[in-house]
């Protein structure tokens, strides 16, 4: 099939990858523009216009794909459709239009379940224990078009949302392929059902702020999906304390209840009190430190402080 690739992270690399692999010819890959990127913040391109340059594709960067330039572009090449991977930006009616069966879009949850820009952080936020992927044809309502196929995917215990998006990144790739398959062959596809609707928006810093007094598994969830970004964060004598990973602690015998950000250490365990049972946080990063084990920070501090700070930490 003669296709144009949308996508811009290294999350949508796998996916043009197997569709190059597959045999599809593709005309073209749209990435979104070069951005700032590391301390430098100097201009870099997208790793789907790395990849791309590296398999000889033709590479497009429209400031958005309503321009007139782009417009042009993508008519002259006549795609019969248009996959898309974590593009990032809306694409407007007019230029849905263009392909033949369209643009199809590739996306990390189980539709009509969490549309929009976070859903695997979301469902993992949310404490659910299986999510997928689902490829669908994109429509103007963000994340609503009809469905071709859909893979389902485990949340394990310990999954970040860096883990999750890894596989199903991976396994969304074949997915894909075989949606073009299908519609090669004259799949049409089906309409999301109304019911069961939930969304996905952005995570914000200001809520991947820990309240200590939540319920462990609900703190632990939350780290989990805010990781790698923004990142889980609290305060330490006013200093931003990152935790990267955390589970509900199983207890040695001497510990007794903690209060809520109150810390305890053992040899093996950094603890910290909840508004139920006491977290055993796995990963953390002090302000001007590398990330490492927590256990491995306490018995690196020369006192370990008492508590986390439980108000007037800086946002």
């Amino acid at each position: 099939m003669k296709i144009v690739f949308a996508g811009t992270p290294e999350v949508a690399v796998p996916t043009l990858d197997a569709l190059v692999e597959a045999g599809h010819e593709v005309l073209g890959v749209v990435t979104r523009p070069d951005a700032p990127a590391g301390r430098g913040k100097k201009l870099t391109a997208s790793p789907v216009a790395v990849r791309a340059q590296e398999l000889g594709l033709e590479v497009v960067k429209p400031q958005h794909p309503r321009d007139e330039d782009f417009v042009g572009w993508l008519t002259a090449k006549q795609p019969e459709a248009c996959p898309v991977v974590a593009y990032g930006a809306l694409v407007p009616e007019h230029v849905l239009a263009i392909p033949t069966h369209g643009w199809v879009n590739l996306h990390f949850s189980l539709l009509p379940a969490w549309r929009g820009a976070a859903p695997v952080q979301r469902s993992i936020m949310a404490g659910e224990s299986l999510t997928g992927a689902t490829t669908f044809r994109l429509v103007p309502e963000l994340d609503a078009g009809p469905v071709y196929g859909s893979i389902t995917e485990p949340i394990g215990e310990l999954d970040t949302s860096a883990d999750l998006l890894a596989r199903l990144a991976g396994r969304g790739a074949g997915l894909m392929v075989d949606t073009l398959a299908s519609i090669a062959s004259g799949a049409q596809p089906q309409p999301q059902p109304a019911e069961g609707i939930s969304l996905a928006p952005k995570i914000t810093v200001a809520e991947t702020r820990i309240d200590w007094s939540q319920p462990a598994q609900q703190i632990a969830a939350m780290v989990r999906g805010a990781h790698p970004s923004p990142g889980a964060w609290t305060t330490l004598e006013g200093q931003r304390f990152k935790v990267s990973l955390a589970r509900v602690a199983s207890l040695p015998d001497a510990v007794d209840v903690l209060r809520p950000g109150q810390l305890h250490a053992t040899k093996r365990q950094l603890l910290v009190g909840t508004g139920d049972h006491p977290l055993e946080l796995l990963q953390v990063q002090a302000f001007g430190k590398k990330q490492m084990a927590g256990a491995d920070w306490a018995r690196g501090v020369h006192q370990l402080p008492e508590a986390f700070d439980t108000d007037g930490a800086q946002a």
